[in-house]
């Protein structure tokens, strides 16, 4: 398509509503968004040209008001177990990372929601470049696009490759809250994408506030990267933790799981890093700290990438940790490192960066205080 002036609406971002108030700024009848959503989401239609079921007159005026433009792909990679990476530029020229993981029975789309992440947390390898950008919901959206028409599952919804979607991609998504909540809606709209709500993850490192007024929005699933068992480790692994501490996030967190209903339970994620995180005292302290909070604890052995300061624990370590929560009762599974060879795995997006801030020597700090 030609470049768009700055007065067009990019209608891939438009949830139902905002469709439907666009439609009506035109003069247009409200059904006319239905017809426009399912050419984008389904079809993966980017030109008003070959949607057949509008008129002429209504493709001409579109043309003039508005454009369907998905973010563009700098390039995809697929590793030997069948994951696939799109690094995919962004407006403001920085780029994000989008991943599907392919398992049996499912394939799960991992979106980012910001260029970069402000949050620092130590063993992730996105903070290292600090915060770029929020992406709009049309280039967060775009991820889930691009996936699946580059899969040739259309109509989306038949044969579909893409049956969960996380947001554990790039960035804190409660930072970028109003673009992340439009993005969920759209996955979530049978003129969408029709994704299940229980099948639409949201992950947070602990933006409490946020939290509550997420419950007040969408009822997606909801994760929290916890990865300490206690304020004073997490201080340093997870520094938003200083301000909002484990009580006020476990407390949020209760609160949004509990409007939920429907046994709805909280996914806890714990990245074991050797020697800091992973010791029989921390799964003993982990399972009191998470006696009331109805959940399921997700292991995530650390994914290495340069100048971390941080080493992946043994296999013996990981599954001593997990029979500990076990023992205690709790419904544990460990992660498995799935695209490393493309740095497509957990805390590797966007690995090879420059290092902008001197975290690498406050990584090997945090190792050195634990030690």
């Amino acid at each position: 398509m030609t470049q768009a002036s700055t007065e067009k609406v990019n209608l891939l971002g438009l949830t139902l509503a905002q469709m439907e108030a666009f439609f009506e700024q035109l003069g247009e009848k409200r059904f006319r968004a239905g017809q426009v959503m399912k050419w984008i989401h389904h079809f993966g239609v980017d030109d008003f040209a070959d949607m057949t079921n509008i008129g002429k007159a209504l493709r001409a005026k579109l043309d003039e008001a508005a454009y369907i433009r998905g973010p563009e792909v700098v390039s995809e990679d697929i590793s030997a177990d069948g994951t696939r990476k799109w690094v995919i530029r962004v407006a403001s020229g920085s780029c994000v990372e989008t991943v599907y993981i392919p398992q049996k029975g499912r394939g799960t789309l991992c979106v980012s929601s910001q260029a970069g992440c402000a949050l620092d947390c130590s063993f992730c390898s996105t903070g290292k470049q600090g915060f770029n950008s929020d992406l709009t919901a049309a280039e967060i959206i775009g991820q889930v696009w691009v996936a699946n028409k580059s899969f040739g599952t259309i109509p989306a919804r038949m044969d579909r490759a893409i049956t969960n979607v996380v947001m554990m991609g790039m960035g804190e998504p409660l930072l970028n809250f109003d673009n992340v909540v439009a993005a969920m809606h759209i996955m979530l709209d049978d003129l969408g994408y029709g994704i299940s709500k229980r099948k639409v993850t949201l992950s947070t490192a602990g933006v409490a506030p946020m939290v509550d007024r997420l419950g007040e929005e969408i009822d997606v699933a909801l994760a929290l990267s916890l990865h300490a068992p206690n304020d004073e480790l997490r201080d340093q692994l997870v520094p938003i933790n200083k301000k909002y501490p484990l009580a006020v996030i476990l407390e949020a967190c209760k609160r949004y799981i509990g409007r939920l209903g429907e046994k709805r339970t909280l996914t806890v994620e714990y990245t074991l890093l050797a020697g800091i995180n992973d010791q029989p005292e921390h799964a003993a302290e982990l399972a009191q700290l998470l006696r009331d909070v109805p959940c399921k604890i997700n292991l995530i052995p650390f994914n290495p990438f340069p100048h971390s300061g941080y080493e992946r624990p043994s296999n013996n370590a990981i599954h001593r940790f997990q029979d500990a929560l076990h023992h205690a009762g709790y419904n544990v599974t460990v992660r498995t490192p799935r695209g490393d060879d493309i740095d497509a795995a957990c805390g590797q997006l966007v690995g090879q960066v420059a290092d902008r801030t001197r975290r690498s020597e406050r990584y090997i700090a945090v190792r050195q205080i634990n030690a």
